[in-house]
């Protein structure tokens, strides 16, 4: 079935335009290493910038000619629409150009020389999984958690707003939601039917984004790669390919002042009345 056809879309809102750069740099070693492997072939970008200052999103367009002027990848840019929110702004090219995978890269992840490489590689050899996630490590090398449990309120709470020490109190239990018994695990495995997936690198088959719609516009941030999760989950396999690897920068939304605070609970009573309240 190799090579195939990839579909790529980064949203940005005022982006830390160093580390932008960085992402951009290492997806384009990715996608060169797929394309000499021959597990790529035509590959479209799609730079979807969100901010409200032009100024902005010419930098976001002048970083992305710069980086693909003279690779075989074909870039477009979305500017100008105001702030619509993540999922929508992905939404915007989902279904663009038909390609056989779509992936979902946030501005501030960096991918792995080869991950391209192992992540086709992989679903090439597993045509009934729909949808992959990757092994994550932050800027220190720490393992974030890439594929979660069905969250209850508590997780939550402890997760996002919890003193360190009550989290250590807690240990044992975010342990069990992050599925650290199955992910750290030497060596490393693949594990098949992640509940819920990170929005910061997700790939989708075509066909798994056509059944479900891509993300639901109402999640105007945070929860919309869960519901998503659960939704894809309902129509095809999902999967943590840990050979597929990403150092994500981001996250941690309680520490972005009140009002992303307010859009996590937005979405999370969204999440909850959607797919089932859990509490404990």
């Amino acid at each position: 079935m190799l090579p195939s056809s990839l579909q790529i879309s980064i949203v940005t809102y005022h982006p830390d335009l160093p580390l932008f750069t960085r992402t951009l740099d290492a997806l384009a070693t990715a996608i060169a290493a797929a394309q000499q492997a021959d597990v790529l072939k035509t590959v479209h970008l799609a730079l979807i910038d969100n901010s409200t200052d032009r100024g902005v999103a010419e930098r976001v367009i002048e970083l992305g000619r710069a980086r693909f002027a003279d690779t075989p990848v074909h870039v477009m840019y979305l500017h100008g629409h105001a702030n619509i929110g993540f999922g929508a702004a992905h939404n915007l090219v989902l279904h663009g150009t038909g390609a056989d995978y779509h992936l979902v890269l946030n501005p501030d992840a960096e991918v792995a020389p080869d991950a391209l490489v192992n992540a086709f590689r992989w679903l090439d050899a597993h045509p009934d999984v729909g949808a992959l996630t990757p092994t994550i490590t932050d800027g220190t090398g720490t393992r974030q958690s890439a594929c979660k449990r069905y969250p209850a309120v508590l997780d939550l709470v402890l997760r996002g707003f919890a003193p360190a020490p009550l989290q250590r109190l807690f240990a044992r239990r975010l342990a069990h939601y992050e599925m650290r018994d199955v992910v750290d695990v030497d060596p490393p495995r693949d594990i098949l039917g992640v509940p819920m997936m990170s929005g910061a690198f997700l790939i989708a088959r075509r066909d798994a984004i056509d059944r479900t719609g891509g993300f639901d516009p109402r999640f105007f941030l945070y929860f919309e790669d869960f519901d998503w999760s659960m939704r894809l989950n309902a129509i095809t396999q999902s999967a943590y390919v840990p050979s597929v690897a990403v150092v994500h920068h981001g996250g941690h939304a309680a520490r972005k002042g009140w009002r992303h605070v307010a859009w996590f609970v937005t979405s999370a009573l969204r999440f909850y009345s959607r797919h089932g309240w859990k509490w404990l």
